[in-house]
């Protein structure tokens, strides 16, 4: 079908989250085809996407997904059918059997966590220990999972600290100093996480700057995980590159090689729609209040910070059209973005349609200010718009107490 968003504008609440289905289905094809040709293993990351509704379409492609909390990895348990790949920055002594009994593979953030909980779990090593412990709980696995370290190999292109993982200080990863000659018995794994919307070429130097420092691990690990940041289903990523980059690595160190990328998932495979509320004149510029908010339903925007494109619009200021300052509808006076120009004046009640808004947006949202949830709805593949979520006062009561 080509049913465009425009097309069923009208039927969308506003402010809506709209995923097409059709476009998360080509990125999955995509990246199915590398993983198949590279021999790898590749996960969605939930903290990038964590659509659930769209899981049953995302596991056709994808063995699995990675979870950086518990309730992620109950989330994976509960619409996956499977258990997680589980990376939490520092596990929760109430919380670690569960995290255990949920997970196929657990990675831990630093050295002294790894001393601490593997010590824990060396009772229920054996398989027959396992299904003692975790008889009783729920969603058990009745396997111990595999374990790793996540490793900081002191490079990364990510030019925002706040996205990098490399900063000196960084609480993220154990630098070389810090880690024994020999992996001990029982850690089969090295994880890496530095890249944010890179390319290949990015994740070849990356690769070289790893095995430069942990090269001997390598070659005693079973099993790498490179993260994410792997932007692979974006226009001009040489994937034949990857493809080849992954190959050499995966020989050379004979290890299964996991990704887990996030933003190359839902690349591009969806839209925020939001309404127009006001127009006015502010001291000579024309403000535009929406009935969405860049503070708490887009704040990427503010945080990387980018400026969101805007179907039909201009990305930055024309002279000699209608040009508005878009503002937010909560009482934060940084709620607004930059100016965009249209082809015509904006009136209250016009829709505009955010682009690329399903990953990294939809996972962020807050209520703050009591600003209601943008709704969640799905463009099918045959054209047909299903509206999969609203959201009222009890949501924003919920969070609270």
């Amino acid at each position: 079908m080509n049913t465009t968003i425009e097309s069923i504008i009208n039927d969308i609440p506003s402010p809506c989250f709209v995923l097409e289905e059709g476009k998360l289905r080509k990125n999955l094809e995509l990246i199915d085809s590398v993983q198949k040709a590279a021999g790898v293993t590749i996960i969605l990351a939930l903290k990038g996407f964590s659509m659930y509704s769209a899981f049953p379409l995302v596991h056709e492609y994808l063995s699995g997904a990675t979870a950086s909390s518990l309730n992620e990895i109950k989330l994976v348990n509960e619409y996956m059918g499977v258990p997680a790949h589980a990376y939490i920055p520092a596990y929760r002594d109430d919380e670690f059997d569960e995290v255990l009994a949920r997970s196929s593979h657990v990675t831990f953030n630093s050295w002294s966590q790894w001393e601490k909980f593997s010590k824990k779990e060396i009772g229920v090593r054996s398989e027959e220990g396992w299904r003692k412990h975790f008889l009783l709980t729920p969603h058990s696995y009745l396997q111990s999972p595999s374990f790793g370290i996540r490793v900081n190999p002191q490079y990364s292109e990510v030019a925002t600290d706040m996205y990098n993982p490399c900063v000196p200080g960084s609480r993220l990863g154990v630098t070389r100093d810090k880690l024994p000659d020999q992996l001990p018995e029982g850690l089969d794994g090295i994880h890496f996480h530095t890249l944010c919307e890179n390319d290949s070429h990015t994740l070849e130097r990356t690769l070289d700057a790893l095995e430069s420092r942990f090269g001997d691990l390598l070659h005693q690990a079973k099993w790498v995980n490179m993260g994410g940041g792997h932007l692979m289903t974006r226009e001009g990523y040489d994937t034949d590159h990857l493809i080849g980059v992954l190959k050499r690595f995966r020989e050379k160190y004979d290890v299964e090689v996991i990704m887990e990328p996030g933003s190359a998932i839902a690349w591009q495979t969806g839209v925020l729609v939001a309404t127009v509320l006001d127009v006015f004149d502010s001291q000579g510029i024309d403000v535009a209040v929406l009935d969405t908010s860049f503070a708490a339903h887009m704040p990427d925007t503010l945080e990387m910070p980018y400026k969101p494109r805007i179907r039909d619009a201009y990305q930055e200021p024309v002279s000699g059209k209608p040009t508005y300052r878009l503002g937010g509808m909560t009482c934060l006076a940084g709620d607004f973005m930059g100016d965009y120009s249209f082809d015509q004046p904006l009136q209250v009640g016009d829709r505009l349609i955010f682009e690329d808004m399903i990953h990294y947006t939809m996972v962020k949202t807050t209520t703050f200010n009591g600003v209601g949830l943008p709704a969640i709805g799905v463009l099918k593949e045959n054209g047909q718009f299903k509206l999969v979520r609203e959201y009222g006062y009890e949501s924003f009561k919920d969070r609270l107490s």
